[in-house]
């Protein structure tokens, strides 16, 4: 577990819960250095002056705030906790919603809240009276000089502190073209019953463990057999990318559904195979292991 990134506490009601705040999440992105192609020497990042071109030390680095004239304001780190300093030791909870009710498009970080010493029994309170009702806390908090709003979330036996992104965050939909919702998108009842079917055929329960990040395993493995073979050595894709379809302003939506509904259930009947196989394998493992 990394260190943690805040300390403060809960405010709900009169009730203060002190907690520390640890990153939930991590990147597990390709890993590319940068490199001189001319000679394969590691590429390193500076702090330049942009007008000097010189490096400079991080002691030298300040915050400013441009202003409309081309001039600067700027704030000390001492100023900029003064300046809200009741928010930046606290998780200030406004209200409590359906978790429903927050947008996809919202949420950002998620972050796991750990209890201080002595503030176990609070923590658990909040955090079972919340799932008891089905809600999560909507509140405030100052992450990296920076005002956040968050939602609050029970998790088993954790409390999970995920960012949302404030509503002026989001880009509005005015300019897009989309098709007229509900029944002014003129849509077949039996393409409506088809797509159904197919939802209902790929409709199961959500397993985060079953998914994997496919691209950057097949980056790795590709710079995996580029080491042994060497750099002349000719690469094997990793698969056949399939040919576009032709263009043609219409479109047969029965029979993409069908098709597709075909596949699902060739889908699920390879997943059921699959099942019955590993099953039989543990089975007659553990008869020999007996």
């Amino acid at each position: 577990m990394p260190r943690a990134i805040w300390k403060g506490a809960i405010s709900f009601g009169l009730v203060y819960v002190p907690v520390a705040l640890y990153p939930a999440s991590q990147s597990v992105d390709i890993d590319f250095d940068w490199l001189d192609k001319r000679s394969m020497d590691p590429v390193g990042y500076k702090r330049i002056n942009k007008r000097t071109g010189k490096e400079i030390e991080r002691e030298n680095i300040v915050k400013g705030i441009r202003q409309k004239n081309g001039k600067y304001v700027v704030l000390s780190e001492a100023e900029i906790k003064a300046a809200y300093p009741k928010s930046t030791q606290s998780i200030d909870i406004d209200v409590f919603v359906n978790a429903s009710e927050i947008p996809f498009t919202l949420l950002e970080t998620p972050y796991y809240l750990e209890p201080l010493p002595k503030s176990e029994k609070v923590y658990a309170l909040l955090r079972e009276a919340m799932a008891s009702a089905g809600v999560v806390a909507v509140a405030r908090i100052v992450l990296h000089t920076k005002e956040r709003l968050a939602a609050l979330i029970p998790d088993g036996n954790t409390l999970v502190l995920n960012t949302i992104r404030w509503a002026n965050e989001i880009r509005p939909k005015q300019g897009l073209k989309l098709p007229a919702a509900g029944r002014s998108a003129a849509l077949k009842p039996g393409e409506l019953k088809m797509a159904g079917q197919l939802i209902a055929s790929m409709t199961g329960p959500w397993k985060s463990d079953h998914f994997e990040d496919k691209f950057t395993a097949a980056i790795h493995a590709l710079a995996a057999q580029r080491a042994r073979a060497g750099k002349t050595a000719e690469v094997t894709p990793r698969e056949e990318m399939p040919e576009a379809p032709a263009r043609s302003n219409v479109v047969d939506l029965t029979a993409l559904l069908k098709q597709s509904l075909s596949k699902s259930a060739d889908r699920n009947k390879s997943r059921s195979r699959k099942a019955s196989k590993s099953k039989a394998g543990a089975g007659a493992s553990r008869r020999q292991a007996a």
